[in-house]
């Protein structure tokens, strides 16, 4: 059981990076979260509300909002994920794949954080869903994957040129096969249409054969007795509307609706779990796990989200664990700036694929970076590929690899790196190393020979 070294109702203030790090891994239950859209907007709470001053840019460039470290780190130990951002930037451009790696790095730290019976419910839109799914595929594993769902609701509209946009996606993933799902925790009441139906004779190879004639009807107590307290939900969602209870809005610009988020923790936790938000913004995910009796931890980068953390929960007149005379208060609600400490083995994130060997560490010493570690190679070896022999003219024909392959146990430093040109670098891939290269292209008269 790994140890959690954070406190129920934390509200972390500042970039959940930092704070995501900070957390032992494997310590989480649920992620249930909603970042931004890359939706090219600056986004204000309504003047006179109670999140007055709450605000966020989202726009993204690859100057201002990602790290070379970043980049770095991502080319070397997930190339499935840096084939997703790449991929966007040239279909969708700069500002995407900015997004995707500003993204990516925070949810890499959110599957390492989550147990191997957690989940993570991730809200977007249409403006990334395509690129998120994939980058989340390469993250969690696409035989993770358990549902897109789709939340339908209505509004007011006056677009000419296209159906109005009225839904929102949640990519719902696991961790792994042993991750919680509470069908039945989440089942809505049968409509009467159901209930006719389902007070008919069942066939013996469905729930109900167009064949066999209606006998006496049952009654509803029958009906949710032989089928379940209601119907299983399906993956669309349209009975949960857009936000209008005016005494649930708080003005914040992107909230989302109580029953959404309530709806997702009753589903894939269990009373007493852990459910995070790294994206808390008004609170919505703190406020349903209160409520349904679950600790949670939430971290946003506005500054007034640890009042309002506390306002809604006041307001709510929820408990403390159950104390009726005792309600929340502002102190009950922790605030911090500084990240937890870790007290595992502090392993980064991990990749998807298990390694086939434990990893060496890296040599004590300054790391270089990618950029470094090439000029360095050049420096000693020419603008020559490793692999096949070939001797190049322009630096932009050779890329940097490493010689045994992360997968099998291969460090990031430089005594492990080499450079090789394109072809060879698809062959050797992620399983063989530079001797298992030559060898390869020899057989296949690759190799370069002066004079031909």
């Amino acid at each position: 059981m790994a140890h959690i070294n954070f406190r129920n109702r934390t509200l972390f203030h500042g970039d959940n990076l930092t704070f995501l790090r900070g957390m032992n891994s494997g310590t989480v239950h649920l992620i249930a979260t909603d970042p931004p859209f890359n939706k090219a907007r600056d986004f204000h709470a309504t003047p006179d509300s109670i999140a007055k001053g709450a605000r966020f840019t989202d726009r993204w460039a690859w100057e201002r909002d990602v790290h070379p470290e970043w980049i770095d780190a991502i080319q070397d130990d997930w190339p499935a994920v840096w084939s997703v951002i790449n991929a966007a930037e040239v279909a969708s451009g700069e500002d995407m794949a900015a997004f995707l790696c500003w993204l990516g790095v925070r949810l890499l730290e959110m599957h390492r954080v989550l147990r191997d019976d957690g989940s993570i419910y991730l809200h977007i839109d249409h403006t990334a869903h395509a690129y998120v799914k994939a980058l989340m595929d390469g993250i969690f594993g696409r035989e993770n994957f358990r549902n897109e769902i789709v939340w339908g609701y209505t509004g007011p509209a006056s677009t000419k040129r296209w159906f109005p946009r009225k839904h929102d996606t949640i990519l719902f993933y696991a961790k792994s096969d042993q991750a919680v799902f509470n069908r039945d925790a989440v089942r809505v009441p049968y409509n009467e249409e159901t209930l006719a139906r389902r007070g008919r004779t069942e066939g013996s190879n469905s729930i109900i054969s167009p064949s066999v004639e209606t006998v006496s009807r049952r009654s509803t107590a029958q009906v949710n007795k032989r089928f379940g307290e209601g119907e299983a939900h399906e993956s669309w969602w349209t009975d949960i509307p857009a936000l209008t209870n005016q005494k649930e809005r708080t003005g914040y610009p992107t909230q989302k609706p109580l029953a959404l988020y309530e709806r997702i923790i009753k589903a894939s936790s269990n009373p007493g779990d852990i459910v995070l938000d790294p994206f808390a913004g008004c609170a919505t995910t703190p406020v349903a796990a209160e409520r349904l009796g679950r600790q949670w931890i939430g971290m946003d980068i506005w500054e007034g989200a640890h009042q309002m953390v506390a306002d809604r929960l006041m307001s709510e007149g929820l408990s403390i664990d159950g104390m009726s005379d005792r309600l929340i208060s502002l102190g009950d609600v922790h605030y911090s700036t500084a990240a937890p400490v870790r007290s595992d083995d502090a392993e980064v994130a991990a990749p998807v694929l298990k390694l086939k060997s434990k990893r060496r560490k890296e040599p004590p010493g300054p790391r270089q970076t990618r950029a470094e570690m090439r000029e360095i190679l050049m420096e000693e070896n020419g603008m020559m590929c490793e692999g096949c022999d070939r001797t190049f003219d322009d630096a932009r024909y050779l890329e940097l690899d490493h010689n045994t392959p992360r997968s099998s146990g291969g460090i990031n430093h430089i005594s492990n790196r080499l450079l090789l040109c394109g072809p060879c670098n698809r062959v050797k891939s992620d399983t063989l190393t530079l001797k298992g290269l030559r060898q390869k292209n020899r057989q296949e008269g690759w190799m370069f020979k002066p004079g031909r």
